[in-house]
């Protein structure tokens, strides 16, 4: 392991309060290693907060095993070089899977629309890097871990168990065992937890939910606080009885339309057989015209019949 010089490296912004998507700064050289900044004008995940992230440069084109190991930190300074903002200053592993560390919280826009915060509308970020360890190949397991507020976790971890922290910084401080292993084995139970809770909640069963709950319950005795995690398992509880009613509702609908339509069918069924029954009579009726005495009287008298029947038949079916 070597030391190297810290590096300080400066760009500026001009336009600073029009920016809205993310502003790459030139490449830059640290400890034999190339880097460049990010700044999210308008926030990077968490609005109302300007955002700072340091990136290993062409990352893609390492060795695999790669690792940089460095401190860092940000100063914003005016036109005039005054120094408006300073971060603190932190020590993180780059690596292949994780490339850029940041700072999502950095400060708050509403200071820069403060009265001489800025001058003409012009930041100046200031980048200071350390490198502190340079692993250019190594043997590759999956199982490499890195320290994340106190926890030895996975590279693939890291980010997201880092973004947990961010959103919520107090959620471990009542969190204190010893043992790493106890640390990480609560910290997994919880990653998996958030994982199910991302899932639609028409997929959740009770039984589901209570098991979750109990799960809660263990962590929060452990010392999590996760009062935010509960209101969503509160949400997604309302939202399942709601489904739940409104599917209920949707089947006493659909067996309403099932038996209209079975009554609409006996109807018809009905219909049609007084409408073979009517035409039955009228054929008999004309059986009967053809063997009647051919006067005009006797035809007339038979005519007479066959339409009052048919009418008054008629009238009965309207």
């Amino acid at each position: 392991m070597e030391d190297h010089k810290p590096t300080s490296f400066t760009f500026e912004i001009d336009n600073f309060l029009e920016k809205e998507a993310v502003i790459p700064s030139p490449t830059f050289s640290s400890g034999g290693c190339q880097w460049y900044a990010k700044v999210y004008p308008k926030g990077n995940g968490i609005e109302d907060h300007l955002a700072l992230y340091l990136h290993v440069a062409n990352s893609g084109t390492l060795l695999l095993g790669w690792k940089r190991r460095a401190k860092y930190s940000f100063v914003l300074l005016n036109q005039s070089g005054k120094e408006i903002h300073k971060t603190t200053e932190f020590c993180r592993v780059f690596c292949g899977q994780v490339c850029g560390w940041g700072i999502p919280m950095a400060l708050t826009l509403k200071k820069f629309q403060e009265k001489r915060f800025l001058e003409n509308n012009k930041l100046i970020v200031k980048v200071q890097v350390q490198v502190l360890e340079v692993v250019n190949e190594a043997e590759v397991t999956g199982n490499e871990t890195m320290d994340v507020s106190g926890f030895q976790v996975l590279y693939s971890q890291a980010i997201q168990v880092s973004w947990i922290f961010v959103r919520n910084p107090d959620i471990a401080l009542n969190f204190k065992p010893k043992s790493q292993l106890v640390k990480i084995t609560y910290l997994n139970l919880l990653l998996k937890l958030i994982e199910k809770l991302d899932k639609p909640p028409h997929s959740f069963s009770k039984t589901d939910l209570s098991n979750i709950r109990s799960k809660l319950i263990d962590l929060t005795e452990a010392g999590f606080k996760l009062d935010w995690l509960n209101k969503k398992v509160d949400n997604i509880s309302l939202e399942t009885k709601k489904e739940d009613a409104n599917g209920t509702r949707v089947q006493e609908l659909e067996e309403h339309i099932k038996n209209l339509k079975v009554e609409l069918n006996k109807e018809k069924i009905k219909s049609a057989n007084k409408v073979l029954t009517l035409e039955k009579k009228v054929s008999e009726l004309k059986n009967k015209l053809i063997n009647e005495p051919k006067s005009a009287s006797s035809r007339a008298s038979f005519f007479k019949s066959v339409f009052w029947f048919w009418n008054k038949s008629g009238t009965r079916r309207r």
